[in-house]
């Protein structure tokens, strides 16, 4: 587990590869990796290198349809980090929990 949430952290920590994703999910259908590219001011290449870094993650998954590739956003490993985080929110909850009470009861 711990390699796959370090794939996706590593996916998202790039901005390029975040507003790529955004585009996605914001899209909500699978967009041509030559579009993709239009909305950046880098080489196609360059996409291509940040699309599958976030392919890797899960993130994005890539169809082709004849010569053309599609990418689609799945949002779906994002629970993962989302489940990882919660462990320790839950954690800081309980430690400002106890903090309250010795407080309450110190005062």
């Amino acid at each position: 587990m711990q390699d796959k949430i370090t794939r996706i952290l590593k996916a998202v920590a790039d901005p390029t590869r975040r507003e790529i994703f955004h585009a996605l999910v914001v899209a909500a259908a699978a967009l041509p990796i030559t579009q993709i590219s239009n909305q950046f001011d880098i080489s196609r290449q360059g996409v291509t290198k940040h699309i599958k870094t976030l392919e890797e993650a899960g993130l994005v998954q890539i169809q082709s349809k004849g010569r053309e590739r599609f990418c689609i956003a799945n949002a779906q490993p994002l629970k993962e980090i989302n489940k990882w985080i919660g462990f320790y929110e839950q954690f800081w909850d309980n430690v400002i929990g106890d903090l309250e009470g010795y407080l309450d009861q110190n005062a």
